[in-house]
């Protein structure tokens, strides 16, 4: 037993080191595409969306530009899984808003687990999807409002449009290609 507790334990410690530094052009092409992503969402959200009950603007995008702009050769950056992971975990994030509505932790835990497990599946793990799922539950009136719609805009529309972005930034140096897969 105490051999088992000790490699278990052990397994905490890691076996490698921290990963590289990254070339300062890296990190410039990595800015510029975030800022430009952010910036297509944010633009839409604040200046064509604003009269209207709908929005642009959630949380995990955020996430989805530290991987689409600055983790451009990872899986799970890739366009397959940040449309699919991100429209995937809305729906669930809905359906488990809906269902589980008088039981908020029930419906958020239930809603992320869901969420890695139906990515995984579909082989569309993104890891903001995650959060995706969970705003659709803890979000505010105006997302609750949206319902099933939530999938398309602000999720799809904006997944889709940091996409596009992602697309013409990160194959302008010749250092950098995206995306690695598409399907």
């Amino acid at each position: 037993m105490k051999k088992i507790l000790r490699d278990y334990f052990n397994k905490m410690r890691g076996t490698t080191y921290s990963p590289p530094r990254v070339s300062l052009s890296e990190i410039g092409w990595s800015w510029i595409g975030a800022f430009l992503g952010i910036s297509a969402v944010a633009f839409m959200n604040y200046n064509l969306l604003e009269q209207t009950d709908l929005l642009m603007m959630i949380g995990s995008f955020g996430a989805s530009a530290v991987l689409i702009y600055g983790a451009i050769k990872s899986p799970l950056a890739q366009p397959r899984n940040l449309i699919g992971g991100h429209v995937i975990s809305a729906v669930i994030g809905v359906a488990c808003y809906h269902i589980f509505s008088d039981q908020m932790w029930l419906a958020s835990s239930v809603s992320v687990a869901t969420a890695i497990a139906v990515m995984h599946a579909t082989k569309t793990l993104h890891p903001p999807g995650g959060a995706t799922a969970l705003i659709a539950v803890i979000g505010s009136n105006k997302i609750h409002a949206l319902g099933y719609l939530y999938a398309i805009i602000p999720v799809g529309l904006g997944a889709l449009s940091m996409l596009i972005v992602a697309l013409l930034v990160n194959n302008i140096p010749k250092s950098r290609k995206y995306p690695e897969f598409w399907l």
